[in-house]
């Protein structure tokens, strides 16, 4: 009975079967993946969108090379596909590290602001050095306050 177990097995419907095929087959979820790479010519921006059209799973690519960015949408996975643009290229290339510069609290701290960044972005960093620049310790704020133009109980020396 074994050998027909065996068979019932692979051709039954039920859901029990099914899960167990789905360990197998493995779905991966639509992504977009932005990666920095620099572009100079027309050349260079055919051999970029060459490298990554061919890949499985690919459905759109986008190329912006004033902004040096790459941007390839699919169920794809990001290392793979900076890998391949390495690969394939010769050119150094990494995930997109730039972020709006209007999500950042301090765009100008030192670690934060790029001057090789596009317009309107600076480099994401979540640093700990920088976390103390969000937030004011109480002393401080008491000091702030004291000499406000919005606080009644101000000094009045000023």
């Amino acid at each position: 009975m074994g050998v027909l177990d065996h068979f019932s097995n692979m051709f039954d419907c039920s859901s029990a079967n099914s899960s167990a095929r789905s360990k197998f087959k493995k779905s991966k979820q639509l992504q977009t993946v932005e990666i920095k790479v620099k572009i100079d010519c027309e050349g260079c921006e055919r051999k970029v969108r060459r490298s990554v059209e061919g890949m499985r799973g690919v459905s759109s690519v986008e190329i912006e090379p004033k902004k040096h960015k790459l941007t390839v949408t699919g169920y794809v996975e990001p290392e793979k596909v900076l890998s391949r643009v390495i690969h394939r290229t010769g050119k150094r290339a990494e995930i997109w590290p730039y972020v709006p510069y209007d999500e950042i609290a301090h765009p100008y701290a030192r670690g934060v602001y790029d001057k090789r960044a596009p317009a309107g972005y600076v480099r994401y960093n979540e640093d700990a050095q920088l976390a103390h620049l969000g937030r004011a310790s109480s002393t401080e704020v008491r000091y702030t306050t004291a000499f406000s133009d919005e606080n009644p109980a101000a000094c009045v020396v000023m």
